[in-house]
């Protein structure tokens, strides 16, 4: 039996067998020249053995071999480093490896060692273990003896100073944050900066299917803190969680002729069924009115039926930017049917208020409310409300979320009406309705906004992670009772914080340096490091390093639990005053088309009088990527080829003079309305 059936056989096996042994296998990467190809070190040793470095180095005469990281695990056994394990090895490896056995492992019938990753477990005898492993010609190594230090040179004057100074200098030069860490500046390559702290930073990953992305538990814990937060406030509001079907048949969808054209680009269709065509193509909803509103006519029958409020969380799927425009997206989206005009109005507004307080309370967002246009509101409603965002590296605002009101259009198209309360001699009263939704699109402007160059910045009311905690001031030297007495202080700070209901991870990983540690949790974003070190043993305290801003304080442990706390409020409230400092710093008033185009090209929101009329929306549009030549508009060329759209109409209006004239074409202004190269 091969050693890779034997894992395969063993990966779901009982509790380890009582006497076993554990094993680890580990690989190192070799300092090697970039124009040569690095042989990796395969350690196999028991668990408990200290591997150190420096002795590697000696027996494998490699110099500064580090732990491998998945790029190179990948390219020689096609998996991450996490999930390597000798069971992948085979004989192309023979003579493309260098493997290293502790010599404590014996090759007898008697012992037997388990071998552990992430999926599963590899149970060997002795002898079955050390046979495999010649094939590959290990060398045998005794990890409890010191590595051989060097010899001074002639002139008895040691050099060791001047090497280790050297060697640090070059652990921590950009090639080992290329690994790990962000690679370009924010400013600079905005698209590439993105897509480097979502995947490094561990938010998401790519799909085989196009505009389609993995969310991976740090992006999709963000989506539950909000999903959590929304849903209790709804049911508030007697609104009720039900869901219906992805799909819907083309008649339904084409009932509603401006809705279905409002959306024609962006619906995909089911066409066939194996290898037949379908009688009727079926779409996969892009929005459920037209899929859940014949039944809402089937359910509402009298006024005693109203309000019927219903909200699903699922998925949608549109023609992509990650989390900006994806193919498929998660999202909620709310329904409601009222009797009267008034009632619709006030749940528009309603839900709008508490978008506003997931921006503001949870994702540390400035948001501005207003009212879209008739250009840009939903397909086939009465009106739109929306929370606009801004996203400064770029200088673009964003639609962050939406409420609107439906009025009547949808209710006369599906017949959802009631007998009229005043009496049955009364004509049938037709409902007015609502919907609104959120999508995991805040996700990506909450990681646009507040991330960095180290990487995520998440807030902490949202993090998977709220505090990592991490053992630090630990080295060779150091007791094993301190040592001790170290990991048992970050065990019990772990437990009482979790019982506190903080998010809480740990590393205790003892093969990578504090610094490199600190590096990786500062790229998936955790809002706060809790280092604990001897010194902080001894003092019952913890120093809390925060993510934003890397200020450190020493907290006591016996105030732990109101002062941690207390510090994700301020990380918080940072955040969000940062970001709006900015937001308001970039959105200005203009009253000239000079001005509003000057403004655009400064990265600026511009808010300026409007007439209100289509036909002016669309020169703006068309002509706001022009400069003002003295006489006439030219063609910037420097200028971003996007124009400027309407944003909203804020509902908070500057004050508008009589007399004010828009500042495209010059008619009466009718409001302030908000512009803007947008997303």
């Amino acid at each position: 039996m091969s050693i890779e059936a034997t894992f395969s056989m063993l990966s779901l096996a009982e509790p380890l067998p009582s006497g076993s042994v554990e094993v680890k296998s580990l690989v190192f990467k070799p300092k090697t020249p970039k124009s040569q190809t690095p042989v990796p070190i395969i350690v196999v040793a028991k668990k408990d053995t200290k591997t150190a470095s420096k002795l590697i180095a000696q027996e494998a005469n490699a110099k500064d071999p580090r732990l491998a990281r998945d790029e190179l695990t990948t390219q020689f056994f096609g998996c991450p480093a996490r999930k390597f394990t000798i069971a992948l090895l085979s004989a192309k490896h023979k003579d493309t490896v260098k493997v290293l056995l502790d010599s404590t492992i014996s090759d007898d019938e008697a012992t037997e060692y388990v071998i552990s990753n992430e999926e599963g477990r590899l149970v060997l005898t002795g002898k079955q273990l050390v046979g495999f492993l010649s094939t590959f010609t290990p060398k045998v190594v005794d990890f409890s003896k010191a590595p051989e230090a060097k010899k001074a040179p002639a002139g008895g004057k040691s050099q060791s100073n001047k090497v280790t100074k050297k060697a640090k200098k070059i652990s921590s030069a950009l090639e080992d944050a290329k690994l790990i860490g962000v690679t370009v500046d924010k400013n600079k390559d905005f698209p590439g900066w993105y897509q480097q702290i979502l995947t490094k930073g561990e938010m998401l990953d790519y799909y085989n299917v196009s505009g389609c992305y993995i969310l991976r538990p740090g992006s999709y814990t963000i989506w539950e803190q909000i999903q959590s937060w929304f849903d209790a406030e709804i049911k508030k509001d007697n609104v009720r969680n039900a869901y219906f079907p992805m799909f819907v048949s083309s008649s339904v969808l084409n009932k509603e002729k401006d809705h279905v054209e409002g959306f024609a680009p962006e619906v995909a269709w089911v066409t066939r069924a194996g290898s037949s065509d379908l009688d009727e193509p079926i779409a996969i909803r892009p929005t459920s009115e037209t899929v859940m509103y014949p039944y809402f006519a089937k359910w509402i029958r009298s006024h005693r039926d109203l309000p019927l409020k219903l909200n699903q969380w699922n998925s949608v799927f549109k023609h992509p930017q990650p989390f900006l425009r994806t193919r498929e997206f998660l999202w909620q989206e709310g329904h409601t049917a009222h009797l009267t005009a008034q009632e619709a109005e006030d749940e528009v507004l309603r839900i709008l208020d508490l978008y506003e307080k997931i921006f503001n309370d949870l994702l540390a967002l400035p948001i501005v409310k207003g009212k879209k246009t008739e250009k840009e509101k939903f397909a086939g409603g009465f009106y739109t409300t929306t929370c606009e965002g801004y996203i400064p590296t770029t200088g673009r605002g964003i639609q962050c979320a939406t409420s609107h009101n439906l009025g009547q259009n949808f209710s006369k198209m599906f017949n959802i009406s009631v007998e009229n309360p005043a009496g049955s001699d009364k004509p049938k009263l037709f409902v007015h309705q609502t919907s609104w939704g959120i999508s995991t699109r805040v996700i990506g402007v909450m990681v646009m906004v507040h991330s960095d160059n180290k990487g995520l910045v998440i807030p902490p009311r949202v993090a998977q992670f709220q505090t990592v905690i991490i053992p630090v001031g630990l080295t060779t030297k150091t007791s094993k009772d301190v040592e001790e007495k170290v990991f048992d202080t970050c065990k019990k700070l772990e437990a009482r914080l979790k019982s506190d209901g903080i998010r809480v991870a740990t590393d205790y990983e003892q093969y990578y340096s504090p610094g490199w540690k600190f590096a990786q949790w500062e790229l998936k974003g955790v809002p706060v490091r809790l280092e604990v070190g001897p010194k902080d043993v001894a003092n019952e305290s913890v120093l809390a390093v925060r993510r934003d801003t890397g200020a450190k304080s020493s907290i006591k442990l016996a105030e732990i639990d109101k002062k941690l706390p207390e510090l994700f409020d301020e990380i918080h409230n940072s955040l969000y005053k940062k970001a709006k400092d900015t937001f308001d710093a970039h959105r200005v008033v203009v009253h000239t088309w000079k001005e509003f185009v000057h403004n655009l090209n400064q990265k600026n929101i511009v808010v300026a009088p409007w007439c209100g009329r289509m036909e002016c929306e669309e020169d703006i549009k068309k002509e706001s990527a022009t400069t003002d030549s003295g006489e006439e508009f030219v063609v910037d060329e420097k200028a971003p080829s996007m124009g400027a759209k309407s944003l909203c109409i804020p509902f908070k209006q500057p004050k508008l003079e009589a007399g004010e004239k828009c500042v495209k074409c010059g008619q009466p202004a009718v409001n302030f309305t908000m512009f803007g190269r947008s997303y």
